[in-house]
């Protein structure tokens, strides 16, 4: 349920709504909009009459959100998110681009690839320090060192650093070195860990399940959203169907049915999606084409080397490709919607 304030209610008005919604035993969460001020209902609110507020000073009107997503559904919040980090913004029109190796595996390999994609125009570097592996023999990540070395990188390149975070008592930890978490497509429904990064102020950068719909999507940003943390991107990284030839099935039907269904930016991962290096870029195009605020690359300077994923990385000059071909497809979008405001 979201209450919309009149546009000339006042300070008083809104409080004395926020009071009554705690009052009932609900949560409320106030949005502040350049004309109206909403606040949303959090909690089961099946059994809560909406003339509980509609009587009050200020209010224009009730409404019951349709989606079980509450929280990330456009009929909660009608603008888009837009997350800022260090400088960089993700969503809200710009088109982001984060890069580098599925694991870190050394200072040299990470130093080389963060100099390679800053120098090709990513904005954010990508490197796994802890990894989440299907074999119990393969390389599992450096853990505390890869931080350091992500955390380095930073400082010498100027890169906002994403990471994955495998279970609540790493939170912290990685929080010390990130910039943003990224919760990883196995662990798109461990709900302590979404509890976990909901409760700490780093943005979220959270994977779609291999096997998982779109709403159960949303609803795993709902548990971030409703702990606390309203900085949350979605990913699209493709699923589990039967057809063998790709690692995955890029779900492009994602991308525009999640930017209709919620405020919340959308990322692209052609990596994951593919599995094969020579379809990532193609893939990217399309991503960018259908509305996805950002793009997720692997890149590494030696893929034939590398410890995880070399089948689907990119060179650094396969990459800077991308970056130009991806970004000609969004400035003649960003033209065609300048064109259709005017």
């Amino acid at each position: 349920m979201i209450i919309i304030m009149k546009s000339g209610a006042t300070d008083k008005d809104i409080q004395a709504v926020v009071d009554r919604v705690q009052e009932l035993g609900f949560t409320p969460h106030v949005s502040r909009g350049t004309e109206r001020t909403i606040i949303g209902v959090i909690g089961d609110e099946r059994g809560l009459a909406r003339s509980n507020f509609e009587v009050m000073e200020g209010v224009e009107r009730v409404v019951r959100v349709l989606h079980p997503f509450k929280m990330a559904s456009r009929e909660w919040k009608e603008e888009d998110t837009v997350i800022y980090l260090n400088g960089v913004s993700i969503g809200g029109g710009d088109l982001t681009i984060i890069a580098g190796p599925c694991s870190v595996e050394s200072r040299e390999q990470l130093l080389e690839t963060a100099h390679a994609v800053k120098e090709a125009g990513a904005h954010m570097l990508r490197g796994g320090a802890y990894k989440p592996r299907t074999s119990p023999y393969s390389f599992q990540g450096l853990g505390v060192r890869a931080l350091e070395y992500l955390a380095e990188a930073r400082e010498i390149y100027g890169l906002p650093v994403v990471t994955e975070v495998m279970s609540p008592d790493l939170v912290s930890l990685v929080a010390e070195y990130a910039d943003m978490l990224q919760i990883g497509a196995r662990n798109m429904q461990n709900y302590a860990l979404l509890h976990a990064v909901g409760k700490v102020q780093r943005p979220v950068l959270l994977k779609r399940g291999m096997m998982s719909t779109i709403q159960e999507l949303l609803m795993s940003a709902e548990y971030i959203l409703s702990s606390g943390n309203m900085n949350v991107a979605l990913c699209e990284r493709g699923i589990r169907t039967f057809e063998p030839y790709t690692r995955n099935t890029t779900d492009i039907n994602a991308i525009p049915a999640l930017k209709q269904l919620t405020h919340l930016p959308v990322i692209g991962d052609p990596s994951h999606g593919t599995g094969k290096w020579d379809l990532v870029t193609p893939v990217a195009r399309a991503m960018v084409a259908a509305g996805a605020d950002g793009l997720i690359i692997e890149v590494h300077p030696r893929p034939e080397e590398a410890l995880s994923d070399g089948a689907q990385s990119l060179r650094p000059e396969n990459f800077a490709r991308l970056v130009r071909e991806v970004r000609r497809i969004w400035e003649v979008l960003r033209e065609e919607a300048a064109v259709r405001e005017a």
